[in-house]
């Protein structure tokens, strides 16, 4: 055996001033006595013969891992020790910290815990609450050895309903650069949801720890298709089979992933539940266009609408459907090839996607128009916690005289009880026609300008006393400059329009109106609440429906629009200013951190609602 020196600092006179007796050889879990015959030792190397036989001193139950240039930062009761961690294992951590004047080891106390955090240069990878188990006695450095008080983290808020748990056959592996030995880990997964996975460590060479941060871990299929996420272990215990005592289970959560691999994972996991779900799949236009048609969701009323810009609506969902971009998610149920039931989201706004489009042939079962409104439900439940999903918030229009959405959102609605969980607030709909039958002398009181900061504090406060609800933050009404947004900019890579627009309607400094203007592709939502003014009254007194229309053709001429829909809000203003509407819409929205008790109330009215039927 040919040996190098570690370092070679005054080696010369330790040479001469020692003898060789053994080696001690530690592999972290058994440290191993040889005493091998010396063959030749200077300055630059040792030679060894080796015995066949060696001596084992001690066996730990739980290997150790070695660890270099990993920063520990101890901190208790407002002090923090700067120093290194040398090595670890699944229940402890030995590090190395020094103290820095004023400071004294003395302000450590064993008997109360501390926090650890590792990091390397970039980030920190690892922090937990942990107690003093022992620590040496140097004056400016001490070894510390912590054991962590308990074997899991709480991430994120608790739920009741959780992301199904699916054992796939053949079963997929995870491999990641560990972030403390820098060595490679691999390992079969267990079970996997849209949220996490489970996988099995060996009790003896266990590495992961609850809080530990993976940056880079891919998850391996069967046939080599792999996904790369950022995650994080969140537990550690032993197994409920007792034959397997010397396993333990570790979970290991999703903190970021690309949405697009994570609708892969997605649509993968739902269609091993379920054949006929599909999440996100290459759909023939020509067969959705049928589907639309066959399921009565396009109305003569509706088509008479689109008729004339059946090109304009064909490109928009061949962008929407084909090129499967990050803006677009749909839902559906098929068998071979015949689509029976179908839902679709789309993200409007910055952390808020708008549901539409849900609809299922009569000739069918209720099953999948229930399974794509489910898998819709449970993406978002597996997704919001994600950054890149964008989803703080879901929001749908529909009309009260629709009874399956004001059974299932009007009755979540009024379950959770919250309008900052939950909220409908009801517009009244009409098409406005550019025209100008007042001049703007006779408005010589009033200014019309884009809105601003105070504008919007004002805007705030009139709708929580109004509605109290969620419109603010969804509808992206608590700031101005949007237009070059990460979202806008992704519509305009695939040729879409998407633009927002605020304006202020005054009269003497007093705000009466804020007009916001939408303006997106045509029929991205068929009805085109996408591409439509939304009138906010704040103080109607004064307002007639002259200056309000004069104000909207200002914004016709600027914008190029001849007649574009129309959202009012309050909507009993129409009747108030003798506006001829068409429907009244509600808009319905729900913030994902009530997702517990919208899905309490989905599986009272339809058993089973979170759980896809095969």
């Amino acid at each position: 055996m040919i040996c190098t020196w570690e370092g070679n600092k005054d080696l010369e006179r330790k040479l001469q001033s020692h003898e060789f007796q053994h080696l001690l050889i530690n592999d972290g879990q058994k440290t191993l006595l040889i005493k091998p015959k010396v063959a030749e030792i200077n300055i630059e190397k040792l030679i060894f013969l080796l015995p066949g036989e060696f001596t084992e001193l001690n066996s730990r139950k739980i290997r150790r891992y070695s660890c270099s240039n990993i920063s520990a930062n101890l901190i208790q009761n407002g002090s923090s020790f700067q120093g290194t961690l040398v090595e670890f294992s699944a229940t402890s951590l030995h590090i190395k910290v020094q103290s820095s004047p004023p400071q004294t080891f003395q302000w450590l106390n064993n008997e109360s815990p501390a926090t650890l955090v590792l990091s390397n240069q970039a980030e920190a990878i690892y922090s937990t609450e942990c107690n003093i188990l022992k620590q040496s006695c140097g004056q400016h450095m001490r070894s510390i050895v912590l054991a962590p008080t308990s074997d899991r983290i709480f991430k994120f808020k608790p739920k009741k309903h959780r992301s199904t748990r699916n054992r796939l056959k053949p079963s997929p592996s995870i491999n990641f650069r560990h972030p403390l030995t820098k060595g490679w880990i691999d390992l079969d997964v267990d079970d996997i949801s849209g949220s996490g996975l489970s996988v099995t460590e060996n009790v003896k060479d266990s590495t992961l720890l609850p809080g530990m941060i993976i940056q880079d871990l891919a998850l391996v299929f069967a046939n080599s298709d792999s996904l790369r996420c950022k995650a994080q272990v969140v537990y550690r215990i032993p197994p409920e089979d007792s034959s397997l005592q010397d396993t333990v289970k570790c979970g290991i959560a999703f903190l970021d992933m690309k949405i697009e691999e994570q609708t892969r994972l997605l649509g993968m996991l739902y269609q091993a539940e379920n054949k006929h779900s599909y999440l996100s799949n290459r759909v023939d236009l020509d067969s959705l266009w049928k589907f639309f048609f066959d399921s009565g969701f396009i109305y003569p009323e509706k088509y008479l609408h689109l008729k004339s810009n059946k090109n304009t609506f064909k490109n928009t969902y061949r962008t929407l459907y084909e090129k499967k971009p990050n803006i677009a998610r749909h839902f559906v149920y098929q068998s071979n090839g015949n689509i029976l039931a179908h839902m679709s989201m789309v993200r409007f706004y910055n952390n808020a996607w708008l549901v539409q489009h849900h609809a299922s042939r009569k000739t069918e079962t209720r099953r999948g128009g229930l399974t794509v409104l489910s898998n819709a439900s449970r993406y978002a439940n597996d997704t919001y916690h994600l950054y890149s999903a964008h989803l703080d918030f879901l929001f749908c229009y529909f009309r009260s005289n629709n009874r399956f959405p004001r059974r299932i959102f009007g009755g979540a609605t009024k379950y959770i009880d919250d309008p900052k969980g939950c909220s409908i607030d009801s517009f009244a709909y009409f098409h406005f026609n550019k025209s100008f039958n007042e001049s703007w002398q006779s408005a010589n009181h009033w200014s019309f300008n884009s809105t601003n900061t105070e504008d919007l504090q004002e805007l705030k406060r009139f709708i929580d006393y109004s509605s109290g609800g969620l419109m603010i933050p969804a509808l992206d009404l608590d700031s101005i400059c949007q237009n070059e947004s990460q979202l806008f900019r992704e519509y305009r890579e695939l040729g879409m329009v998407r633009e927002q627009h605020l304006f202020s309607i005054k009269v003497k400094g007093t705000l009466k109106a804020v007009i916001v203007l939408n303006l997106s592709e045509s029929f991205l939502n068929m009805s085109d609440l996408t591409n439509c003014f939304k009138i906010i009254v704040i103080d109607s007194v004064g307002l007639t429906r002259e200056i309000l229309f004069l104000m909207l053709s200002i914004l016709c001429v600027k914008f190029g629009l001849d007649k574009i829909p129309a959202l009012l809000y309050p909507s009993n203003i129409a009747e108030e200013m003798a506006i001829p509407i068409e429907k009244i819409y509600n808009l319905w929205i729900l913030n994902m951190q009530h997702m517990d008790r919208y899905f309490d109330f989905c599986e009272k009215v339809i058993p089973g609602f979170g759980i896809t039927p095969s």
